[in-house]
């Protein structure tokens, strides 16, 4: 075996073979467009175990289902949220609130599943996350990093179901801290030998084998991961050139890295990204719950508005906040709120989305399960796309030969949509 093929070598092979991932340009990422006129990218701020409404985005306090919560006024006449979101209330003119989101599942993973695809869980059929529909349908060769993330990810990560798995989400479990596997752990010239050795037998294996070895995404894996160690976009990843005062701005915890990553990412290009906030899940002492949660959202929402404005990336940067369903309009004996798909509320704003809005209502008694003026989760995700800059109503053949729709049968929300 020859010992003195170089990566460069290495890489012009690669490309030869004619496989479906072309390697581009190692050189870094020109940000240099602002504005409207920049791509646009979806930043989702996933609230993981079910938020509630009521100590979120609708809060009711002066009735029987207000659970001690109080409500506070936002930089919008009218709308109130509650008293744990001090910042967020002071730059609700950025943002819309949606009080009225409806859903059939009330099950974590199932509702998880239904908000992050669109489509109900089907025993026959994985569907696409939003994120991973981003990612097929806007691809960018400059972006030499995953187009699909998903920062402090938990088990429920953004899959690329019938679209394929090289469209999953890029998982970093600890923003801004650690990004393993990335750097060669051998100096050059030995790793440049691996490579050489590890063509030679993906060659001979690939003869007479080619879609089954294209099946596996070995290749196009391999391909990936050399472009994105050796690319300078990978530092979007990293924290190290913030100054603490940034990071305490954001707030120094998983969540509140996550969103200043995220920040970094969607500046680099990418199409689409998730944060996470787990723990949500308040069936006992619900209002000690968000209060702790609050604090910890209310600190990096407002923080990422604030450097998205500064760097005029909120006209390209859709941010939307919600989780998988809201929590009852009762609170049980352990002080808590059980699970509530039937009118529960998100934020979105950025991207060219109308701000200051708020769409639906809930009743403040409680008595009534449906909210007023409801809005589908299909409804909702034809409006994300639409909006990012996507089909909304494009047919994929999946690879059983199914015809599925981006989103099935969804109108975009016209109020939401800015002239």
């Amino acid at each position: 075996m020859p010992t003195n093929v170089t990566r460069r070598d290495l890489l012009r092979s690669i490309s030869a073979m004619g496989l479906a991932f072309l390697v581009p340009g190692l050189s870094a990422r020109a940000a240099s467009v602002r504005g409207p006129k920049r791509p646009k990218s979806l930043i989702t701020l996933w609230l993981g175990g079910g938020p509630s409404q009521l100590e979120t985005w609708d809060p009711h306090p002066d009735g029987l289902i207000g659970g001690g919560t109080k409500a506070i006024d936002t930089a919008v006449p009218g709308p109130r949220v509650a008293e744990s979101y001090p910042r967020v209330a002071e730059r609700m003119d950025q943002l819309s609130v949606v009080r009225s989101l409806t859903s059939k599942e009330g099950d974590h993973a199932r509702g998880t599943y239904y908000l992050k695809t669109g489509y109900r869980p089907d025993p026959t059929l994985k569907h696409p996350a939003l994120g991973a529909v981003l990612a097929h349908e806007l691809p960018d060769p400059e972006v030499e990093i995953p187009l699909h993330v998903s920062l402090a990810a938990d088990n429920f990560s953004a899959r690329g179901g019938f679209l394929g798995d090289r469209y999953d989400a890029f998982k970093v479990f600890n923003p801004g801290v650690n990004l393993p596997n990335v750097k060669a752990r051998v100096g050059e010239d030995r790793q440049d030998r691996r490579l050489a050795g590890l063509d030679v037998v993906s060659r001979a294996f690939s003869r007479g084998r080619r879609s089954r070895v294209e099946g596996t995404l070995h290749q196009h894996t391999v391909e990936q991961a050399l472009v994105m160690m050796q690319s300078e976009q990978l530092a979007a990843f990293e924290l190290k050139d913030e100054s603490e005062k940034t990071v305490e701005r954001y707030g120094d915890t998983n969540f509140g890295r996550g969103c200043l990553v995220a920040r970094r990412l969607v500046e680099q290009g990418v199409r689409a990204v998730e944060v996470t906030l787990k723990s949500f899940d308040s069936h006992a002492n619900n209002r000690e719950t968000h209060a702790l949660h609050g604090e910890t959202l209310d600190t990096a929402l407002s923080a990422l508005l604030d450097d998205l404005v500064e760097r005029e990336l909120l006209d390209s940067t859709v941010v939307l906040v919600l989780g998988e369903f809201g929590r009852t309009p009762e609170v049980n004996p352990l002080e808590g709120r059980d699970h509530w798909p039937h009118g529960f509320s998100c934020l979105l704003g950025g991207g060219g989305l109308a701000s200051g809005l708020v769409i639906g209502e809930t009743d403040p008694t409680g008595k009534k399960k449906d909210p007023s003026d409801p809005i589908e989760i299909r409804d909702l995700f034809a409006t994300l796309l639409r909006t990012v800059g996507a089909d909304h109503e494009k047919w994929y053949d999946t690879p059983i030969g199914r015809p599925m729709q981006a989103t099935h049968e969804g109108s975009p929300i016209a109020r939401l949509i800015a002239t």
